[in-house]
């Protein structure tokens, strides 16, 4: 109850009391013991308005490659990136003006688990693949990114993920804000056919800026 609500009852209570004191004004008969009255109470209780939140979500933590597609020269091993979803609930009140969002991506080296000589990230490419895009036209996947070992298919593109390669973006945040978007990409690690055979493993990360 409310500090009006409390004021309320006793000014009322106030009142009662004061006509009782006056010799023939009538006033509420007593009740009788074991009588009951009821009393409703109602409250309004607003929803509570977070504010939205762009945030990335990956559908899996690892990934195998495979061997395929390798040549006399170059052994090559495949797999694909766990789907990445951006999710926007902001509303474009919460979104600065001229905001843009992207994710990237980027490897470490890969390291043999007998000691055997380490693979560098430039090894490893990626081909961006958008799943979901919504239907604004304006989230898009990046550009491929090929390896040391193969020649560029976009200017400079041959370096591999050693650096923040991009994987899906927008160049206006508050025009596909309220959606989420999902997008993968086709994973290839291209390594000299002397590769040194056994187990490697690499961390490839992934980040959401805006």
């Amino acid at each position: 109850m409310n500090a009006r609500a409390r004021l309320h009852v006793a000014t009322a209570a106030a009142v009662l009391a004061g006509t009782a004191a006056f010799p023939g004004v009538a006033t509420a008969a007593p009740g009788d013991p074991g009588d009951s009255s009821d009393i409703q109470v109602s409250v309004d209780i607003p929803v509570i308005h977070q504010p939205g939140v762009l945030a990335l979500t990956v559908a899996g933590n690892a990934v195998t490659l495979s061997e395929n597609g390798s040549t006399a020269l170059v052994r090559q091993f495949t797999g694909t990136l766990p789907t990445v979803t951006v999710t926007d609930t902001r509303t474009a009140q919460e979104i600065p003006a001229g905001a843009a969002w992207a994710v990237l991506g980027t490897s470490s080296d890969f390291a043999g688990t007998a000691g055997q000589p380490v693979i560098s990230a430039g090894h490893l490419g990626w081909r961006p693949r958008l799943i979901d895009g919504g239907g604004t036209g304006q989230v898009a996947e990046g550009e491929e990114v090929v390896t040391v070992l193969d020649d560029p298919t976009q200017p400079g593109n041959n370096v591999g993920l050693t650096d923040q390669e991009l994987l899906v973006s927008t160049y206006d945040s508050a025009a596909v804000t309220g959606g989420s978007y999902d997008v993968n990409a086709d994973l290839f690690l291209r390594t000299p056919a002397d590769v040194a055979a056994g187990s490697y493993h690499a961390t490839v990360t992934i980040s959401l800026f805006e």
